[in-house]
């Protein structure tokens, strides 16, 4: 999934839940799946950040130092200005992207 390409709103969107949960007949486990693959996004976008910072990381031992770095400081404020992950995920829910299965409902 590329996070960087959503069409999620940067800002948040009051929704109707019960419309939301026409899926899964439960406005909670519609919560709860969303809610996980917010959890998801945001491990996946935490990693890419971190991969992205320790390219232009420099070692110093010196603590008196203090060295910012400018592209550092722009790849931060570039994914500062992305959409929340509880944004991304809805709105791959809305779109149908999200792929969801509940096994006890499986069983009856």
């Amino acid at each position: 999934m590329d996070y960087k390409k959503t069409n999620a709103p940067s800002n948040t969107v009051t929704r109707d839940m019960t419309d939301m949960s026409s899926d899964t007949g439960s406005v909670y486990e519609t919560v709860r799946i969303i809610g996980k693959r917010a959890n998801q996004i945001s491990v996946e976008m935490k990693s890419d950040l971190e991969k992205k910072l320790q390219e232009f990381a420099s070692y110093n031992d010196n603590l008196e130092e203090i060295f910012e770095n400018r592209e550092q400081i722009e790849i931060s404020r570039y994914y500062e200005k992305l959409p929340k992950p509880v944004l991304i995920a809805t709105q791959e829910y809305l779109e149908g992207k999200v792929y969801h299965k509940n096994p006890l409902k499986d069983k009856l």
